[in-house]
């Protein structure tokens, strides 16, 4: 597969990173937490066989801009934004979209904010914001404990993180994985590079989910609004160790659903890219 690495302007002052590869109608890939575009090489490189794959870092990570935060500026509406106008510069009105992790919130708000440019949609392990928050109670919020670290106030997360980044970062790398061989140790040095450069950007996308994006879901519930496009969540069994169910979740934001439980672990891009792959495909039949 042949790609090419370009940057392109999607807001003012604000260039994404992507990299670009295959023909065919076009399916964008958004990386997770705390990873960039690279998360995608192996499924890029199947899809690529008949789909032009457009493979982005978020802002905010990776080599694209680090705006500084202003309270929007790393909310997943303006980060939906992005992606939409990242498409269309490219020559692309209409697009799959497949987010991980914190790509994959991205992609919701993609979806919900511009459903005549989302032809698909796939989230692999995430649930939208507000049943994030919900399904959070007691001991068992302890996994999600850096969810609430990045939601203080702007000052004391960045700082804490910023004193050892490495093992921040790293600790999610390692322990997320059900493989850790699936994260080679020359793209886990990546990941930690360019996770270690950006963290005020880091912990402002995260603060942002428990504040605006908050805001943004909720009016989206009370208004009905929905994920009109077919939709392919991906998740491991958190419903079990949390004690809800992830299907009906999904499905009260997405009612043309193709929810499957995956045994892999988180990062199931690099862990089972085939079992992404075919799901993926499945989709993008629909």
């Amino acid at each position: 597969m042949k790609v090419t690495e370009q940057r392109v302007t999607v807001a003012d002052g604000v260039a994404l990173n992507v990299a670009v590869g295959g023909t065919g109608s076009p399916v964008v890939l958004l990386h997770g937490f705390p990873q960039t575009h690279l998360m995608w090489r192996h499924v890029a490189a199947d899809l690529a066989a008949d789909h032009t794959v457009i493979c982005p870092d978020l802002r905010g990570y990776g080599d694209s801009d680090k705006p500084a935060d202003d309270g929007r500026a790393y909310s997943k509406r303006t980060m939906a934004a992005d992606v939409v106008a990242l498409a269309r510069a490219l020559g692309h009105d209409r697009f799959a979209l497949a987010g991980h992790d914190r790509g994959a919130l991205v992609a919701v708000r993609a979806g919900l904010d511009h459903p005549a440019a989302v032809t698909h949609l796939a989230s692999l392990d995430v649930l939208p914001t507000l049943d994030t928050w919900d399904v959070m109670h007691g001991v068992t919020a302890a996994v999600g404990f850096h969810l609430y670290l990045m939601a203080q106030p702007p000052g004391l997360p960045e700082a804490m993180i910023g004193a050892s980044a490495d093992a921040f970062f790293g600790h999610f790398l390692d322990t997320w994985a059900v493989d850790p061989a699936a994260i080679p140790a020359d793209v886990r040095a990546a990941y930690l590079k360019a996770s270690r450069e950006a963290v005020p950007s880091i912990v402002a996308d995260y603060r942002a989910s428990a504040t605006v994006d908050v805001e943004h879901d909720l009016a989206d519930r009370e208004a009905g609004n929905r994920l009109r496009m077919p939709v392919t969540v991906l998740q491991q069994d958190w419903g079990t160790v949390l004690g809800f169910d992830a299907a009906d979740r999904w499905r009260q934001w997405a009612p043309d659903l193709d929810h499957r439980t995956v045994t892999c672990g988180h990062f199931m891009a690099e862990e089972a890219p085939g079992e992404v792959v075919r799901a993926l495909r499945d989709l993008l039949a629909r």
